[in-house]
């Protein structure tokens, strides 16, 4: 068996316990356009992006390996792939978010995805990343509510987002993803957020209607140790210095704080 690597995994988990905050953006391969990539991820590295997630909910054009490629050649930020499906499994990312949709009761995407994926995984040197996801309610219907067939938790009930977190990490799930799903209508609220980040230990990637930085201030407060951004960048280009600015001067003010 090879041997398990656990670089980001440690770093996210040493973060959480130093408090200090992370920058992710999220790259949909069917959005992405390859004619000013290298700039954009110029950009990104300058402003301090801490991790690119790549993939999606629905992939039309299989350009992953591309992606990853493009962010090895012209940065040194880790790419995490972020799977809709066992197809999108891309061996030259660093990572991947094994996710399994906790919020969900659709067998299919908390273990059946999983055991098809398993042995192109272990072949691999991708570092594992267990990750308990849940999607929260978010005012329209999302991509990812629809492909995955199941209905995302009440954005009104933290008991229940507490809960679910606390069942994933006793069935050894490392990190837990709340996501409002892309173009949501609203971000995960800030109650939900700081009962998932009480009742757990592992670290909480927050995602989804982040479209400002006061919305990235907001959760990251309540207890997000990761903030993801995806098509806000799209219509505001501004907003990935915006939110880079955010998680800087939080990480600034909790160094102040100790």
């Amino acid at each position: 068996m090879q041997q398990k690597n656990t670089k980001i995994a440690a770093l996210l988990k040493k973060k959480r316990h130093e408090q200090k905050k992370s920058f992710a953006v999220l790259l949909d391969p069917d959005k992405v356009d390859f004619s000013n990539f290298p700039e954009f991820l110029a950009n990104a590295a300058s402003y301090g992006v801490d991790f690119f997630f790549v993939g999606g909910s629905l992939v039309t054009r299989y350009a992953i390996d591309q992606l990853v490629a493009a962010i090895h050649e012209h940065t040194s930020i880790p790419a995490i792939l972020f799977p809709g499906n066992s197809l999108h499994i891309e061996p030259s990312a660093d990572a991947i978010l094994l996710l399994s949709l906790i919020s969900g009761r659709n067998p299919e995407l908390l273990i059946g995805q999983h055991v098809i994926a398993a042995p192109l995984l272990r072949q691999s040197q991708l570092e594992i990343l267990p990750t308990g996801y849940m999607l929260v309610e978010s005012g329209k219907l999302t991509t990812v509510s629809y492909m995955s067939n199941t209905t995302p938790m009440p954005h009104d009930k933290p008991s229940v987002a507490a809960c679910t977190a606390m069942a994933g990490e006793m069935l050894g799930l490392k990190l837990m993803y709340l996501d409002a799903g892309s173009g949501a209508q609203y971000a995960v609220p800030e109650a939900i957020i700081a009962a998932v980040s009480s009742a757990t230990d592992t670290p909480l990637i927050v995602g989804g209607g982040i479209d400002s930085g006061e919305k990235a201030y907001t959760a990251l407060e309540a207890g997000a140790d990761v903030v993801v951004i995806g098509n806000g960048i799209e219509r505001n280009p501004l907003l990935l210095p915006e939110i880079a600015q955010c998680v800087k001067a939080f990480n600034q003010k909790s160094v102040k704080a100790v």
